[in-house]
């Protein structure tokens, strides 16, 4: 069997390009004799590693001097306690939950303070971005904590929050590099690679300098203090040095396809062929407000659960795979990151075209 066309919502689809160049490095890269995998992280031929893949993510996204780039493990989840452990100096921070995450980011936080949770849209399934733009920000919150593109929910905060001049943290897994951002609105933007840019395993945190302090909690690990990784760049202990490798390939296949602007139009381009067709299908819903679409994760339901369970099937069987949406939505979920062709959509749209017409 040949490639599918896979909608997992992470681990992901990784561009061709990419893996196909990482296969030909796999025994010898660049004529070490070894592979990367294999590697000391303290050579000279994974410092270029790591130093280009830094310096290409700056570039992509016009990340300021004053910003560190910490290449980290432990997940998006890890940093769920992290952020408060080096952020919480006044004990109080906000958090804006709009999905699984959030609230789970919230709930950790909340061994280390008082957590206000200032805005919700649990109410409907986080089918929606609430209205951010005059919150109750506490005088003496740390920081204003959101998930910015909802993984499994499908929603995505097109405009961010009025912080009132509070530092800004955003987890952004399932956006990262789909589109232009501007870091300096930002203390903190991070998120797992496993999505958009690279294989399980790394988490990457851009943190404004003055957020990295040696005045962290009491009982903070030396490993979950920024200020450790940030001063030996990433080498403090050995990294996920084979996941940053092939996070270094997809921001240069990035760079070649024409940065993130070019990303954007592309992957707008791709969800409006889904979005288009869920707005006139007569068997297939989406669960999202439409202004709160995301380009990235698009949910949607048939209504009955059997016959959701026959096209995820069905599906699997015509070459798409991982269509089953997170069991707190139910119905399907199809991610189409950036490295999804155009033509994964087009090949899923045609299919719902005719499984609604025998199935209706």
């Amino acid at each position: 069997m040949g490639r599918v066309y896979n909608f997992s919502a992470g681990p992901a689809v990784l561009p061709e390009e990419v893996l196909k160049e990482a296969a030909d490095e796999m025994l010898d890269y660049r004529g070490t004799g070894m592979s990367v995998m294999e590697m000391s992280h303290r050579s000279k031929p994974f410092e270029q590693i790591i130093t280009e893949a830094e310096q290409d993510l700056r570039d992509l996204m016009n990340i300021p001097d004053n910003y560190k780039v910490l290449f980290l493990q432990g997940g998006a989840s890890q940093q769920f306690a992290m952020i408060p452990m080096n952020l919480m100096k006044n004990r109080v921070a906000d958090y804006i939950v709009t999905g699984q995450w959030a609230k789970k980011a919230a709930k950790e936080a909340e061994k280390y303070g008082k957590v206000n949770r200032i805005a919700s849209s649990e109410d409907q399934t986080f089918s929606y971005i609430p209205d951010c733009s005059d919150l109750p920000v506490s005088e003496d919150a740390d920081y204003v904590y959101i998930c910015e593109n909802n993984t499994i929910y499908g929603t995505k905060f097109k405009e961010l929050p009025n912080t009132k001049g509070k530092t800004l943290v955003a987890d952004v897994s399932s956006c990262f590099l789909s589109e232009p951002v501007d870091v300096t609105k930002y203390g903190i933007i991070y998120g797992g690679v496993q999505k958009n840019i690279g294989p399980a395993g790394v988490v990457i945190v851009i943190i404004r300098e003055d957020l990295i302090t040696e005045d962290v909690l009491p009982g903070t690990p030396t490993m979950l203090a920024y200020k450790t990784h940030a001063d030996a760049k990433s080498l403090y202990n050995t990294p996920p040095a084979y996941g940053i490798y092939i996070c270094g390939k997809v921001f240069k296949w990035i760079k070649s396809q024409g940065g993130l602007e070019a990303m954007k139009e592309k992957n707008e381009k791709k969800a409006k062929v889904l979005y288009d067709f869920l707005d006139q299908s007569r068997l297939f819903k989406g669960t999202v407000v439409p202004k709160d679409r995301s380009l990235m994760n698009v949910p949607f339901v048939t209504g009955d659960a059997d016959l959701d369970a026959k096209f995820v099937k069905e599906a699997k069987e015509a070459g798409l795979e991982n269509l089953k949406g997170h069991r707190t939505v139910g119905g399907m979920r199809a991610s189409i990151y950036n490295a999804m062709p155009a033509e994964g959509v087009v090949a899923l749209v045609d299919f719902m075209k005719r499984f609604e017409e025998e199935n209706l």
